[in-house]
C-alpha cells in the first residue's frame, strides 16, 4: 500500500446558508453543521484510504463564532494522523465574506475507520508529512490518539 500526502485528500465544501439551516436564534443550526462536517471528513478519509469509511468518533468540536442566513460557509478537511485502520481528520469551517476574507466558525477533529468489503476495519495508507504544519498536526494527533485510548480504558 503506497503512502499518501496530506494534499492528496484535502476536501473543500461550500454552502450558502438558507432559512432551512437556521435555528430559532437566527444562527446556523449546530446539527446541520455537524452533518456537513461529517460528510467532509468522510470524503477526506475515503480519498486517503480508497475505502468506504465510518465515523468512529467526533473527538473535538468547538464553535468559535456564529453563522447567519445568507453567509457563505467554507468547510476544509484534511488528514492529520493515521493509525492502522483509523484516520484523524480535521475540518475547519469559515464564514467567507464577499471580499473573500474568512472568519473561523468551527474546528472539529473526527476519527474515521476504513472498511473492507465485509464491513470490517481494514488497513489504511501511511501518511507522508511534508510541511512543519503537517508534522505539528501529526504530533498533536498522536497526543489525541493516546488520550482517546486512555478514555477507552477508563470506559469513557
Amino acid at each position: 500500500m503506497e503512502p499518501k500526502h496530506v494534499s492528496d485528500s484535502i476536501t473543500e465544501q461550500i454552502q450558502i446558508l438558507m432559512p432551512s439551516h437556521i435555528n430559532g436564534e437566527e444562527r446556523l443550526f449546530g446539527g446541520q453543521l455537524v452533518q456537513w462536517i461529517d460528510v467532509v471528513a468522510a470524503v477526506v478519509a475515503r480519498r486517503h484510504s480508497g475505502r468506504n469509511v465510518t465515523t468512529a468518533a467526533i473527538d473535538n468540536l468547538q464553535f468559535k463564532a456564529g453563522a447567519f442566513i445568507n453567509n457563505t460557509l467554507v468547510l476544509i478537511g484534511r488528514i492529520t494522523y493515521v493509525g492502522n485502520t483509523s484516520m484523524e481528520v480535521r475540518v475547519d469551517t469559515y464564514v467567507e465574506d464577499l471580499t473573500g476574507m474568512r472568519k473561523v466558525v468551527n474546528r472539529a477533529y473526527l476519527v474515521m475507520v476504513a472498511l473492507d468489503e465485509t464491513g470490517k476495519p481494514t488497513e489504511v495508507p501511511k501518511l507522508i508529512l511534508e510541511t512543519e504544519a503537517e508534522k505539528a498536526e501529526w504530533e498533536s494527533g498522536m497526543r489525541r490518539h493516546a488520550l482517546r485510548c486512555e478514555r477507552r480504558r477508563e470506559g469513557y
